[in-house]
């Protein structure tokens, strides 16, 4: 990856974009007024989001992750879902030493199959799926508390406040991704997806 000189006098090291292959291996939706999900056959998504689920919208209201912001001000959704990985959830549980750990119990609503440590692609990847639906990547779901008290009561920890705490840290950069839709359509398990990687650098003021 050669490093490339700038005007300033900078180094800047830029890594060409780049395609990988994957597969929809789930798919899950809140349609209970809850965020934790539970398994579907097809998700329909709109500019909105998916269709009926808790964290549908072209809006929402900030929270905890937006502290430059007076709570509950309307911004952007760039929520709409959240992907995550079979593996890194397996890493997650045996950090947590359990079991397993569900994708409905942190409200995931899809789960891809192929992409080696999934939650580190970038902001800005595509997902071109072959149906016709484009979902885009904001960033990392950074975990919180309240994943890991759902995670706690579902697995049936003896401490759920001890849970609750450990799950921010164990699912560190492991949680998976959220964004946001940017071709509407309807998606289907099992379906083949075109993943496109951005091109990449590290920024230097």
């Amino acid at each position: 990856m050669p490093a490339t000189l700038f005007p300033s006098g900078d180094t800047i090291r830029i890594a060409p974009a780049r395609k990988l292959a994957a597969r929809l291996a789930g798919l899950y939706a809140a349609f209970k007024g809850s965020f934790q999900t539970e398994p579907v056959a097809e998700l329909v998504l709109g500019f909105d989001g998916i269709a009926g689920d808790y964290h549908a919208g072209e809006t929402r209201r900030s929270g905890g992750r937006e502290p430059w912001y007076a709570r509950g001000t309307e911004i952007r959704n760039e929520r709409q879902f959240s992907i995550v990985s079979a593996e890194e959830l397996s890493v997650i549980a045996s950090r947590m030493d359990l079991a397993e750990l569900k994708p409905e119990w942190i409200g995931a609503n899809l789960v891809i199959d192929g992409i080696p440590h999934l939650s580190m692609l970038p902001a800005g990847t595509m997902l071109f799926f072959k149906g016709g639906v484009t979902l885009k990547i904001d960033g990392q779901n950074h975990p919180c508390r309240l994943a890991g008290r759902s995670v706690a009561d579902n697995a049936g920890m003896a401490d759920r406040e001890a849970g609750s705490l450990l799950f921010p840290k164990a699912a560190k950069r492991l949680r998976g991704l959220v964004g946001w839709v940017e071709k509407p359509g309807t998606v289907a398990t099992g379906e083949e997806i075109s993943v496109r990687i951005p091109e990449q650098w590290i920024y230097h003021a």
